[in-house]
């Protein structure tokens, strides 16, 4: 979880230092490192919602449950991120596919699994106009959830979400290639922010410039059911991984979020790119061909250990990278961690393998990528 520094008046004072002589300073203490957890998509389909009714014993809705196998790796974490991709309703007005309003009760059920910030623009962002942008953001407010992607006002929308992590000042941003023809409010161009090139490094630069350590850019793209990036994503991953200013690099970590399924991870330019991390949540996902597709309910967890600069102003390095997959279990409605599952015989370990292997198949492993717990 993230944590933030404070003090207290009556706070105990450390003992003197009885190896400084008198007179010296104390030698300058080095910032730590810290863990970033990032997840896929929650989409909470009809399905999905009456589940959390059922968990709440049928008096409003327990999302809690569902996310109670990824609780130990994302509350362990210094900083975790997830992807809100639908709105959320009000007053038991609640739908899935196509236009979604979820129940407002997800942001609490993520607050408790140890999520400290989500992002929210995706094409679903508009499905019940600038009313379910404020929705959102107010619930997640309430839960105590940090957001990035859309906003309620210009000045909310004007500047990146910054969280303290170790030791670092982390900026998150995040973009959406869509609306799903959804237009933007009258008079609020900002409500969502939109994937263009040059104002996603703008954005990082002015972050950077504010003092953010880390700049972490998520990124709803790609082709729906494609297990490989398409062109875009690769263009995109490249012309954001290449840009620097004073030869550091502008991003420092770049996660996907749209396809459904999960993707491959690949190290560009020097930066960890995740160009789709799967549906964390989902009900049964059928895909273009209308055939059920078990893949929309497969996923990673992305895990990061990023250590402080060599030197003053150097660039905080990931010094460990790690996947986790993930699946959505229809029939129990569960989220499992499969490394910590595979008691549970060969469908389990044939999802684990199918992920891992597109997790790697651009060539990960060789830049240091390995499967976590």
């Amino acid at each position: 979880m993230t944590t933030l520094a404070a003090t207290a008046g009556c706070q105990a004072q450390d003992p003197p230092d009885r190896h400084r002589p008198a007179g010296h300073p104390a030698a300058p203490v080095a910032p730590r490192g810290f863990t970033l957890v990032a997840s896929g998509d929650v989409l909470p389909h009809t399905s999905i919602i009456e589940k959390a009714n059922t968990d709440a014993g049928g008096d409003g809705y327990d999302f809690r449950p569902m996310l109670s196998g990824v609780k130990p790796v994302v509350s362990r974490a210094d900083l975790a991120i997830c992807h809100m991709e639908t709105v959320y309703g009000a007053q038991g007005d609640y739908t899935g596919y196509p236009t979604f309003k979820s129940p407002p009760q997800v942001a609490a059920a993520l607050a408790a699994t140890g999520y400290d910030d989500c992002s929210t623009a995706s094409n679903h962002t508009l499905d019940d106009g600038a009313a379910g942008i404020h929705r959102t953001l107010d619930a997640l407010d309430r839960a105590g959830v940090r957001h990035a992607g859309s906003a309620r006002t210009a000045a909310e929308a004007g500047g990146a979400t910054v969280l303290r992590a170790g030791g670092a000042e982390v900026a998150h941003l995040a973009y959406t290639y869509d609306t799903n023809g959804f237009p933007l409010p009258s008079g609020q161009p900002w409500a969502v922010r939109l994937i263009d090139r040059d104002r996603i490094i703008a954005d990082a630069r002015a972050a950077r410039k504010a003092g953010a350590d880390v700049v972490v850019v998520s990124l709803h793209w790609g082709t729906e059911w494609q297990d490989a990036p398409d062109e875009q994503q690769l263009t995109l991953g490249r012309e954001l991984t290449a840009s620097r200013t004073a030869g550091r690099p502008d991003i420092d970590l770049i996660l996907g979020t749209h396809a459904h399924i999960p993707q491959a991870y690949e190290k560009v330019n020097g930066t960890w790119v995740i160009y789709g991390m799967g549906d964390q949540i989902a009900g049964e996902m059928f895909n273009y061909d209308g055939a059920q597709d078990p893949r929309g309910n497969e996923s990673t967890l992305g895990r990061f250990t990023f250590a402080p600069p060599a030197r003053p102003g150097g660039r905080w390095e990931v010094r460990k990278a790690e996947f986790v997959p993930q699946w959505f279990d229809l029939g129990s409605g569960r989220v499992v961690n499969l490394n910590e599952s595979l008691e549970r015989g060969g469908d389990v370990v044939q999802v684990r393998d199918r992920i891992r292997d597109v997790v790697l198949s651009r060539g990960a492993a060789a830049d240091g990528l390995v499967m976590g717990r």
